[in-house]
């Protein structure tokens, strides 16, 4: 992979976004975004004009959250926000998915629910987040379809407040999924250099992750080779290993389940019987 610390930073969306953050936390993210030069700061709309004034000399971008982080806020009140956010200097927007709506296959709702976003967002782009943990495979991709049709920019795996975070293997469908010519944003529960490799070379273009800074310091040391891209044994990178199934739907845990059930790795995963 043809990747420097310059590239790196350039893909992560340094990430703030717990809600009893003060400002100084923000003037803390931001002095930080352009120390290492980070594509963005991810925050939430509060905090979203504070931080295109300490970043309006530079080429680091505000990223604001809308209908944050459950998605069941009805369209027109995401569409509002996102026009308020980028009013305030956002210029990328990322908005969860009505979840619900699609898991009912009511793929209109979902699809007018984004585009209501998209329109009013205007020359920002915009990420939609599927919050992949909800969601079993065919779901993961009916939802990147429809992002796509939406005129959305990127799909984006997880907030970083659901049952799991961004795995090597949600990436490479979304990427599959959407072709070359849209964004997929990794987010959740990306720790380490390691984490960011494998997502990247799933095919993950943007990051989302409150830990760049060790990321990026990680990768100035580290001599990587394939033996990254490997399972751990046990296998880390496996669901069974990141998800909190207590949040999960019944029959998405069940999938899940299967899945790990049948894996080559089984016998580490956590799953019992």
């Amino acid at each position: 992979m043809d990747l420097t610390v310059e590239k790196l930073a350039k893909m992560i969306d340094h990430t703030v976004l717990k809600p009893a953050e003060k400002q100084s936390k923000i003037k803390q993210l931001c002095e930080e975004a352009l120390l290492y030069n980070f594509a963005a700061v991810c925050i939430n709309p509060v905090h979203v004009e504070y931080a295109a004034q300490l970043l309006q000399d530079s080429d680091v971008k505000v990223c604001a959250v809308v209908g944050f982080p459950l998605g069941a806020t009805l369209s027109d009140a995401k569409a509002f926000e996102a026009k308020r956010v980028v009013k305030a200097g956002a210029h990328e927007v990322d908005m969860v998915m009505n979840i619900g709506a699609l898991r009912d296959k009511n793929y209109d709702l979902v699809r007018s629910d984004i585009e209501a976003v998209v329109s009013a967002s205007g020359d920002a782009h915009v990420k939609v987040i599927l919050e992949t943990g909800f969601l079993v495979d065919d779901e993961k991709r009916q939802a990147c379809l429809l992002v796509k049709e939406a005129g959305a920019d990127f799909v984006k795996t997880s907030t970083g407040f659901g049952p799991m975070g961004a795995t090597p293997h949600d990436v490479r469908l979304m990427r599959e999924t959407v072709g070359s010519k849209m964004g997929v944003k990794a987010a959740g529960g990306i720790r380490t250099f390691k984490d960011a490799y494998r997502l990247i070379d799933a095919g993950a273009d943007r990051l989302g992750a409150s830990a760049g800074i060790a990321i990026v310091e990680d990768f100035r040391w580290i001599q990587y080779s394939d033996v990254w891209l490997q399972p751990d044994k046990p296998c880390w990178t496996c669901p069974s290993r990141q998800a909190s199934f207590a949040k999960q739907p019944k029959d998405v845990y069940l999938w899940y389940k299967q899945q790990c059930l049948t894996c080559p790795h089984k016998e580490d995963n956590i799953f019992t019987d």
